[in-house]
């Protein structure tokens, strides 16, 4: 179910079965700290995406590997990173570009914490602009109660923590330097910060979390929990319609006549 398997003709039959609805995976690319590859965020993405498109036959676009990667600075090599206005404006124009391929319902799946705000704008103006188009961004790390839990166990302010150490164990081994795992620990040191602070004043190595914690047993319980209920939702929205069926567009509602 993946987009780019997919011929033009066979595209409409597709989203014809699924309620026109598609998935778009949004990572980054950024460093994970001594111990995990600087791919986390969009094979996390990618991997749980595919799971998703592969279950509920919604399908899955290409995965955008390049997120808004700003706050871990230049101290480590690895990032590559979008200011908040690319990325806006790549995901506006990719859902502009699903939307006249028939896409009707767009669920944006985000894997890294700081491309919420970037992915919302997009958010808002796909559906200023297209009115029969409904779009969602499902932040992977809160799409549920016992996901949110086992993401912040170890930090609030977490970064290649236990969570993101277990689920590449489990889905990407060849990403984790195992040797380096037990000496990546890094406490979170924001818990009592007003400021929003770049990665190189709250972290030594570029961790944030307990990535000493992780096992291959969790990492696949935790992934497999993500899949079943990022899948729940899918199947939710792919049916959804809007509580009142009136158009963005037109004159305003006139005020009502009194007396």
């Amino acid at each position: 179910m993946r987009w780019s398997d997919l011929t033009w003709s066979e595209i409409p039959a597709v989203l014809a079965r699924c309620g026109h609805a598609a998935i778009l995976p949004v990572g980054a690319t950024e460093q994970h700290g001594p111990h995990l590859g600087c791919g986390v965020d969009f094979v996390i993405a990618e991997q749980l995406c595919a799971s998703v498109a592969a279950q509920t036959g919604v399908p899955m676009l290409p995965t955008l590997p390049y997120g808004c990667s700003l706050g871990h600075s230049r101290r480590w090599p690895g990032t590559i990173a979008l200011p908040p206005i690319t990325l806006i404006e790549v995901v506006k124009q990719i859902g502009d570009w699903a939307y006249h391929s028939g896409v009707r319902r767009l669920f944006i799946v985000n894997a890294h914490v700081t491309n919420a705000a970037p992915l919302r704008c997009a958010l808002e103006m796909l559906r200023a602009e297209h009115d029969d188009l409904m779009v969602a961004v499902i932040n992977t790390a809160t799409l549920s109660e016992r996901v949110r839990e086992f993401h912040f166990a170890d930090a609030a302010d977490w970064h290649a923590n236990d969570a993101e150490t277990s689920i590449m164990l489990a889905i990407a081994p060849e990403g984790v330097r195992a040797d380096k795992v037990p000496q990546a620990d890094d406490p979170d040191r924001t818990c009592s910060c007003v400021f929003a602070h770049p990665v190189n004043r709250t972290s030594l190595n570029g961790v944030t979390g307990m990535p000493s914690l992780a096992t291959v047993e969790k990492g696949q319980r935790w992934f497999d929990w993500l899949v079943a209920d990022l899948a729940a939702l899918v199947r939710t929205g792919s049916v959804e319609t809007p509580p009142l069926d009136q158009s963005y567009f037109g004159d305003a509602v006139p005020a009502a006549t009194t007396r």
